[in-house]
Parts: structure tokens; sequence; C-alpha cells
């Protein structure tokens, strides 16, 4: 079978585009959230070696792999932000299962590979599930290696007692040690945001697997705060007074009827004093409100599996 590679055609590609993905994301997404977060972004990117001749500034490229037919079986979408790690590119690169050993995901990387290296990267990034081993032979043996190892927990809200978790001993602690816990929604407008941020700039830099800087506030609102799923009142803050010391970030996704954690973070000063397991049961809370089917995270471990080539 013939397979050869071309550039997007949008907005007919976003239907397959959305097929492909949520064959390998956890969570899955649409046609339309792909144009919208689309709408999001430059149209034209801009890059440059920094002091140190390591790639900078920002910039994306996306091809499909295709038969002779047109059907899309491959994607790859390698890009960086501003604030992404000096010389990295992040990459996603899907074939579909039939379609694998064919040849298809060697072309879409070395697109990658030819693209990076004419600006300059010098690390590529990817993610690959541990329980797939052929995608996992696949990166090694053209020079990815393991870096760190991200893992997934799924609570089916079935078996949540919401009573059990109402009273819980850390929640009754923390309360009666002065924290408060509200949500954006109580406190709403720019100065609780400014706070959130603030809060977002210390706390991102200390989770294991995080590269690069912190976006500024306008970015950090529209992929952070802001992302698909997001509502005020799903943004859970644990207050001293005024100050904001820890928050979770909680998603919605209407097709599964699912809840994610997009973040959560303590302040450095308050950490040990379990307000992240304060929060995480907060969020437990909502979701059983809600009645959302199940609350899922991702975290790393401290040893950690990334791909890195």
């Amino acid at each position: 079978m013939s397979i050869e590679l071309r550039p997007l055609r949008l907005p007919n590609d976003y239907e397959a585009l959305a097929a492909l993905l949520n064959a390998c994301w956890s969570e899955p997404c649409t046609a339309q959230r792909l144009e919208e977060d689309d709408a999001k972004l430059y149209t034209i990117g801009h890059t440059y070696l920094d002091e140190n001749g390591l790639l900078a500034g920002y910039d994306r490229t996306r091809r499909v792999a295709v038969t002779e037919q047109d059907v899309i079986v491959g994607y790859v979408w390698s890009w960086r932000a501003p604030w992404t790690e000096p010389g990295y590119l992040n990459n996603t690169l899907i074939v579909a299962g039939e379609y694998r050993r064919q040849g298809a995901g060697l072309l879409l990387l070395e697109h990658v590979i030819d693209w990076g290296t004419s600006l300059g990267a010098t690390t590529l990034v990817a993610e690959v599930w541990d329980d797939h081993p052929d995608a996992l032979q696949f990166a090694e043996r053209r020079g990815f290696a393991v870096e760190r190892h991200a893992f997934q927990s799924v609570l089916n809200l079935d078996r949540v007692e919401p009573d059990r978790l109402r009273e819980a001993e850390t929640l009754k602690l923390l309360e009666s040690g002065g924290l408060r816990f509200l949500t954006l929604a109580d406190e709403p407008g720019e100065e609780s945001e400014r706070k959130l941020y603030e809060l977002y700039k210390e706390t991102l830099v200390d989770i294991p697997g995080h590269m690069g800087e912190v976006p500024d506030m306008q970015e950090w609102r529209k992929w952070y705060l802001m992302a698909e799923g997001y509502a005020p009142e799903q943004v859970i803050i644990a207050a001293d007074g005024d100050n904001y010391v820890g928050v979770t970030n909680v998603l919605h996704n209407r097709q599964t009827n699912g809840m994610y954690h997009e973040y959560t973070g303590v302040k450095r000063a308050y950490r040990g004093r379990k307000i992240a397991l304060g929060l995480k049961i907060k969020a437990i809370l909502l979701a059983k409100e809600r009645n959302a089917a199940y609350i899922r995270t991702d975290a790393h471990s401290p040893d950690q599996s990334q791909l890195g080539l």
C-alpha cells in the first residue's frame, strides 16, 4: 500500500483527526474542540536561537499520512510554545492500528526530524502508553530514551459515599486550622485570577516533568485555567484569609460525563498540611454532586518516563 504525507486541509480534516486522537487519548475530543483550539493559536510562528544557541520562540508543523484514496491513517503535530524548554520540540504522533508497520510512522517522524533540524532543535519529546509495547519499541529503535514515567488514576464515582467524605478528618482539621475552601465562582474577577496565576507560577515549576517557563497570564488563562470543560465553580481554592494557598482545577467532559483533575498545586510554605488531599476530597465531592461517572487524574512518579531524543 502506498502511503504519503500531505499538509492538513482544514476544516475538512478535523473529524478524521479527532477519530485518530481518540484512539490514543484517555479523554476524548471532538472536531469542534480541535477547531476551537486552532482559533486560539498564532498563524505564523517565530523561532530563533537564544544566547546559548538553543531554539527559542514558537512554531508548529502538522502533517497527515494518507492512502492513495486520501484516507487519513496517521498524524503528527510538532510544536513549541514561547515557554517551552529551550531546544525542545513537543510531539504527538499517531498511526491507525490497521495501518501500522507500513511506513506511515517513519514518514511522519522523518518530517518532524527534518523540520526540527532546520529550526535548530536539539531534543524531541513524546509520550507513549506503557501498555503499548510496539509504540515504545518504535520510539526506542529511532533514538528515543525513557526519561520519566507518568501514571493515570481513575475513580468510579458510583463507589463514593459523599457523607463520609464530608466528614473526613482532613477537612475538619484544615478548616479548624483557619483554612477556607471556595471556588472561583465565589470570588470572580481579575484580582482573583491574578492571585491564582501567582499561585500557579510558584507551583507549576515544582511539578515533576515540568519543562520550560511559566506562560504569561494571558496564555495561562487560555491554556491552563480556561481549558476545555472549564467552569469557575470547578476551580476549587484553599485560602488562608485572602491568600490563595492551594488550588485544583477540575474539567468536565460532556462526551463521557467524566471529570478530570487538570491541575493541583499548593504553595511551598503550606505543604505538608494535607491541603492537596483536602482539595482532592472537595473535587470528588463536586464530581459526585454533578453526577459525573468518574474522576481522573495523571501524575508523575520520581523516576518517570517520557521519551526524549
